[in-house]
């Protein structure tokens, strides 16, 4: 499997890259572990900041607001009551939460081998020989991308993100880049287009294909 190749001038080259098929020509019959990936990114990104009131945390409410009998209304002890209004809050937010998802490595990257498939399948993956932006200036970018195609969302795999990478494309509402090994279902998905450089395809590849244990290994040596 192959896909045509831009040069960093725009142009296209004479090459052509090729895509390792287990990785960019899966059949997807589920959608099912790409949505569990989707929700796991969000749900990992999540923070627990929203804290309430219990009716022992909410001031006042010490008085007895009308004598137990003889009233012929329902008996209360305190006004910060959760059904009153002022009153405490029952099962809310407490600020301890814990939102996030675990996803198995293996399913993790075969759900990120799914939206690579699906992106190559629609033509929304497009190759670059590398992403020169030495000056880091943005209007080179935005050139870059209007020569190659790219329209919409567009998702920049480089295999380095460095602070020249960030300088040419943070000021880019619709752009953004990410490194490689970076990689994951919740921006693949975002994309209507995905620009990768040569070095990133040969690094994904190579982060795909490999098993997880090899990997960590190579990562703790």
């Amino acid at each position: 499997m192959s896909v045509a190749t831009y040069t960093k001038a725009g142009t296209k080259a004479t090459t052509v890259a090729k895509l390792d098929k287990s990785i960019f020509a899966i059949e997807v019959t589920s959608h099912e572990l790409l949505k569990q990936a989707y929700v796991a990114y969000l749900s990992n990104a999540r923070n627990s900041h929203a804290t309430v009131k219990t009716r022992g945390l909410v001031r006042g409410g010490g008085k007895k607001p009308w004598k137990q009998k003889g009233t012929g209304r329902a008996r209360f002890g305190s006004s910060r009551n959760p059904i009153w209004r002022g009153g405490g809050i029952v099962f809310g937010p407490t600020g301890g939460e814990n939102y996030t998802k675990k996803l198995h490595v293996t399913a993790k990257r075969q759900a990120i081998r799914q939206a690579l498939s699906f992106a190559a399948k629609e033509n929304e993956l497009i190759i670059i020989e590398t992403f020169d932006c030495k000056d880091g200036k943005v209007s080179a970018t935005t050139k870059l991308f209007e020569k190659i195609g790219a329209k919409g969302n567009i998702l920049l795999v480089v295999s380095q993100k460095d602070a020249l990478v960030e300088r040419a494309t943070n000021n880019l509402q619709n752009v953004k880049a990410v490194q490689a090994n970076y990689l994951n279902v919740y921006d693949l998905l975002n994309a209507d287009n995905v620009v990768m450089s040569q070095k990133a395809l040969v690094a994904v590849t190579e982060w795909l294909t490999l098993p997880a244990k090899t990997q960590t290994e190579k990562a703790e040596a």
